[in-house]
C-alpha cells in the first residue's frame, strides 16, 4: 500500500464519513482489538485532540484575518497621507519644482507634449 501524503488536508467529507464509523464503533459493545493504533481509547483520544486542533485553527485563523484587515487598513491610510502630502507639496512648491520631483511627482516641464496629427489628405 502506498504512503498516504499527509501534506494534503482531507476533505470534509472523508472527516465526516470517519466520524460516522466512530460513532457506529460506539454501538458495538463486543469490540476488541490487540492493535493500539485501533482500540477504541486511541480513537478517542485522536478524535479529542483533531476536534482541539481544528478549533486552535480555527482561532488562529481568525485572528489572522483580524490581523489582515488591520494591516489593509493602515496600508491606505498610509497611502492616503502620502497622497494628502504630494498634493500639499504641489501647491506648495508648484508642479514644476524640484521639491515635486522629490516626492516622486514628475515635473510638469518633463512631460511630453501630445503630437498633434496631420490630417489625412481626403482622395476625390
Amino acid at each position: 500500500m502506498p504512503t498516504p501524503d499527509t501534506t494534503r488536508r482531507l476533505s470534509p467529507q472523508i472527516i465526516s464519513q470517519d466520524i460516522d464509523s466512530l460513532h457506529g464503533l460506539q454501538t458495538i459493545s463486543t469490540y476488541n482489538t490487540s492493535r493500539a493504533d485501533a482500540s477504541v481509547d486511541n480513537l478517542q483520544q485522536a478524535y479529542q485532540a483533531m476536534v482541539m486542533q481544528q478549533q486552535v485553527e480555527t482561532e488562529k485563523l481568525a485572528l489572522y484575518r483580524a490581523a489582515a484587515d488591520a494591516a489593509r487598513l493602515a496600508e491606505w491610510e498610509f497611502h492616503n497621507a502620502v497622497l494628502a502630502m504630494k498634493e500639499v507639496v504641489r501647491g506648495q512648491y508648484g508642479s514644476d519644482s524640484d521639491q515635486a520631483q522629490a516626492v516622486g511627482l514628475k515635473k510638469k516641464s518633463d512631460r511630453k507634449r501630445p503630437n498633434r496629427k496631420k490630417p489625412m489628405a481626403v482622395a476625390s
